[in-house]
């Protein structure tokens, strides 16, 4: 049984997230920008860029499972609670796969927040 990174937790979180039509971007909460404001001297030496997960906050709960906060834009075009719904089954459908495939089959939660449209 191997375990699953957070990091690809988020990995795998965003690419859903992002592939559900209406979503405009994935934003980063007040954390990601702090730490993106305090990195700007490292991207000035050539760091990487903020990525796109930062839209995602992944954590461990007591039981075992993962909780995930996905906050994201959405298109003005589109109504935001179905674009909210379909964000929230395909990130928990997309988490579950992956933890299954790396043999840690776990309760997934998904929250939702849409940021703003555009």
């Amino acid at each position: 049984m191997t375990s699953s990174s957070n990091q690809d937790i988020h990995h795998a979180a965003a690419r859903a997230a992002l592939g559900v039509p209406g979503v405009a971007a994935l934003q980063p909460g007040l954390a990601d920008r702090l730490a993106a404001a305090a990195s700007r001297a490292k991207q000035a030496v050539g760091a990487a860029p903020l990525p796109a997960e930062t839209g995602i906050r992944a954590e461990h709960t007591p039981e075992g499972g993962w909780h995930l906060e996905v906050r994201c834009a959405v298109h003005e075009d589109r109504r935001v609670l179905d674009v909210a719904q379909q964000v929230r089954e395909r990130v928990r459908t997309a988490v579950t796969a992956h933890l299954a495939q790396h043999g840690t089959a776990a309760p997934v939660t998904v929250l939702v927040t849409v940021t703003r449209t555009v």
